[in-house]
């Protein structure tokens, strides 16, 4: 699997991004709200909203993305390509129960049954085991954003994004969730484009580190590299203002 993007602009809001993520990479796409982050994730599955136009490429293993027809869309996504957000109610449907929302992506996209069993077999995977029957309401926000990571795996993407999924999240619940996310994406050999403002999660989840700013990659790199020699200002002020900086 090779996710390719070049020369990506979306609306004025996004410029010249470009980068490559091989099959198995963790790659990190930090910078503050509004950079341009969230924009690029949807851009590459096809979601953006119908007002801003994007132009450039985005190649999955050689297959252009951009401009795709919608049929073409969706057969990938959930299935090649699956996203997991911020908010887990705004992924949920809230009147269906959690176990059948896992069971949907394998019922569209694979042939045969089963697909109670195979949820149950996810849902216990996210430590979520007996949950088949619930409803979104009656978990909390980490076991909900555990039923949207089930469903984003259902199929053994070969592509996870991942936008800011652990933001809401308490310390405790937050590390939780990225084990699971880790765990989830090394049994699969799934890449990992991993969108967050915190650079003690891209240091604990990501080898390589890309930073937006203002619609722009200002800075790429090992993220060994970018956390301990950054050379773009903005990286700087990002690493003086974290978490991870006070601990060094």
């Amino acid at each position: 699997m090779t996710l390719e993007v070049h020369d990506l602009a979306i609306g004025g809001l996004v410029r010249g991004v470009s980068f490559a993520i091989a099959r198995g990479e963790r790659v990190g796409l930090i910078g503050e709200s509004g950079s341009g982050k969230s924009l690029t994730a949807l851009s590459i599955m096809g979601l953006l909203p119908e007002e801003l136009a994007a132009s450039g490429s985005v190649k999955l293993d050689g297959r252009e993305l951009l401009g795709a027809p919608e049929k073409e869309l969706s057969r990938l996504r959930g299935n090649d390509l699956s996203m997991v957000f911020q908010e887990p109610m705004t992924a949920l449907n809230p009147a269906m129960r959690v176990g059948a929302q896992v069971a949907e992506p394998m019922r569209i996209h694979r042939d045969g049954g089963k697909h109670r069993a195979a949820a149950e077999a996810l849902l216990e995977s996210v430590g979520l085991p007996g949950t088949f029957r619930a409803y979104p309401h009656q978990l909390s926000g980490g076991q909900r954003q555990r039923v949207v990571l089930a469903i984003a795996l259902a199929n053994d993407p070969k592509l996870l994004i991942c936008d800011e999924p652990t933001t809401a999240l308490d310390v405790t619940v937050q590390a939780q969730i990225l084990e699971l996310i880790l765990d989830g994406v090394r049994e699969r050999e799934s890449a990992l484009l991993f969108i967050t403002h915190d650079l003690a999660v891209v240091a604990s989840v990501c080898e390589r580190v890309l930073v937006m700013l203002d619609g722009e990659i200002v800075e790429a790199g090992t993220t060994r590299d970018v956390l301990t020699a950054p050379q773009h200002e903005y990286t700087m002020k990002l690493l003086a203002a974290s978490d991870l900086e006070a601990s060094r």
